[in-house]
């Protein structure tokens, strides 16, 4: 009697799909119970995007012509050195306070990642409706991912565009409104740098092949194509026309020097790429998908199957670990040396790719599984479930917490750091702050205008006279040195014994006995104090005036605040 109902399909899977929405909205659920309170990832989100968000959204020059500065950042930051002003999540923190900005990209990250991998799946690799709850399974898997929260739709987005290609692709003009109001609304919340240029190049060229093997072009696909890259043109104005036209600045990417490994440390970072992910596209595919692929293949070998579309997705991901990995060898040097576009844009970035790859892969191997393997669906729900298990408590608030690292309203410390506005007493517009053991987006997220930063791109003449500053600490720290002249997005008060450390709580603050800077170098930026979350001891002969010590009892930091005399 109770079997009858699960004998349709369609109902059985609209059931599951309700159940995988519900474990999202779960998985969510922090941000809006918790708010502020929130633990949420610190490295390149909360001590950087959040915060370019922000003063971009408070700056009055969202959208503004190439050429105009911010004020706040180095005494004056390139415009195009922060988000488009077409940006999806430029707006969402116009008209939201951060953390709940925040909160809405994470959930729409999340359904966009559920929904575009279920439709990809279920209408382009696994078309049984019997066998949809392993699109349904996957799919929520996908979503669950411990996602860079600032990409947004760049990584849980491509399978949603792919889906939309793909169907343009096969039903032409006919095709649904969808697909063309879906592709024009993506740019908006993605980044075309860091995979959207890679996906459309892989587009365009699959409908180049079409076009020469069937002799026949597909106006539709090709416009869809189109369509996108000009959005994506459009919105990325300033930084287009910074990359090819005058920018009224020379940026401190021009003079990247990255990529000095081995041969041998290239071959490993290719085998930890592909078995553990980037901290920036975590699939978390090394317990159960990659042991499910193998068994996958094995099965397939003794039922004399040729699953192609498994071997040459799991391959295409192995020869993206290889790229990433030989991106950073010795041996391009001599092309990026001489050829500008290789040394400033990272053309690794196409492993963004990856993790949208290994779940279609677990998908593809669970179908084998279920369909050739006797108690094959059960254990293919088995897994599928076990795989999911294993992503939700990764969400940020559960990771985070155990790392015991701040929450959103512990690390910016808004009542503190409006005690030291308060104690100064003048318009922070008036006054310059550099910031030592912490990261100095806190202080411009607080108000302070800030001659450190951290950001994709500034003038390298800033970055010159702001390594004056610091040149003593970086003398006694190679790799510092190196970390800093090499790449230098950080353009942090570095301390050497301290390295690329930038949490120094009041529970971890021993004193800095011999602090190497050159307040002069600083005066000469416009610097007046120094925000420190550790004391510094040789103050005096620095040219430092102790002012005073700030902290509050349900926060972590313990300023003490240094004018430079």
């Amino acid at each position: 009697m109770w079997s009858k109902p699960f004998n349709n399909s369609s109902i059985l899977n609209k059931g599951f799909i309700l159940l995988a929405l519900f474990v999202i909205a779960a998985y969510v659920a922090p941000y809006y119970l918790l708010g502020e309170d929130t633990h949420i990832r610190v490295h390149d989100n909360m001590d950087s995007n959040i915060v370019w968000y922000k003063l971009l959204a408070e700056s009055g020059q969202i959208l503004t012509l190439p050429g105009a500065t911010l004020p706040n950042v180095i005494n004056g930051l390139p415009r195009s050195a922060l988000p488009s002003g077409l940006d999806g999540m430029v707006w969402m923190y116009v008209l939201f306070e951060p953390m709940t900005a925040y909160a809405i990209g994470q959930t729409l990250m999340r359904l966009a990642a559920f929904i575009g991998m279920y439709l990809l799946l279920k209408n382009h690799f696994i078309r049984s409706e019997k066998s949809h709850l392993i699109a349904i399974g996957a799919a929520l898997g996908f979503a669950l991912l411990p996602y860079w929260p600032s990409g947004m739709l760049s990584i849980a987005g491509l399978p949603l565009a792919l889906h939309c290609f793909l169907s343009l692709r096969k039903d032409g003009k006919s095709a649904s409104v969808f697909y063309w109001i879906t592709l024009a609304v993506i740019p908006f919340f993605s980044n075309f740098v860091l995979s959207f240029v890679f996906f459309l190049a892989i587009m365009g060229l699959i409908w180049l092949i079409d076009w020469i093997r069937q002799k026949r072009s597909n106006w539709a696909f090709f416009s869809a194509i189109a369509m996108m890259t000009v959005i994506y043109l459009i919105k990325n104005y300033l930084l287009i026309t910074s990359m090819f036209f005058d920018s009224g600045f020379t940026s401190h990417r021009n003079a990247l020097d990255l990529g000095h490994n081995s041969f041998e440390r290239s071959i490993e970072l290719t085998f930890e790429n592909f078995l553990y992910g980037h901290t920036h596209d975590m699939a978390e595919q090394y317990l159960i998908i990659l042991p499910v692929i193998g068994f996958a293949f094995a099965l397939a070998a003794y039922r004399n199957l040729k699953p192609y579309w498994l071997l040459g997705l799991f391959s295409f991901n192995f020869l993206l670990s290889l790229w990433y990995a030989f991106w950073y060898w010795e041996g391009w040097r001599i092309v990026k040396d001489n050829v500008m576009v290789a040394n400033t844009f990272n053309f690794a970035r196409i492993h963004f790719f990856d993790p949208a790859i290994w779940y279609i892969c677990f998908a593809l191997a669970l179908a084998i599984i279920w369909k050739h393997l006797r108690f094959g669906k059960i254990i293919a729900i088995v897994l599928l479930v076990v795989q999911c298990y294993h992503l939700f408590p990764i969400n940020e608030e559960n990771k985070y917490s155990e790392f015991n690292t701040p929450t959103f309203k512990e690390f910016y410390a808004e009542p503190l750091f409006n005690d030291i506005k308060n104690y100064i007493g003048d318009d922070p517009s008036t006054y310059r702050v550099v910031s030592i053991g912490m990261h100095p987006t806190i202080a411009q997220y607080n108000g302070f205008y800030t001659l450190d930063t951290y950001n994709n791109s500034f003038p390298l003449e800033y970055k010159k006279a702001f390594r004056d500053v610091i040149a003593g600490e970086l003398e006694k720290n190679a790799s510092l040195e190196r970390y800093f002249d090499t790449w230098g997005g950080r353009l942090y008060m570095y301390v050497a014994e301290h390295g690329e450390n930038y949490l120094f709580t009041k529970d971890r603050n021993d004193p800095l006995e011999q602090l190497d800077i050159n307040t002069d170098a600083l005066k000469e930026l416009g610097g007046d104090y120094i925000l420190s979350a550790v004391p510094i001891e040789n103050n005096d002969e620095l040219g430092l005036a102790f002012e005073q010590e700030f902290e509050q009892a349900d926060l972590p930091w313990e300023i003490f605040l240094y004018r430079v005399e």
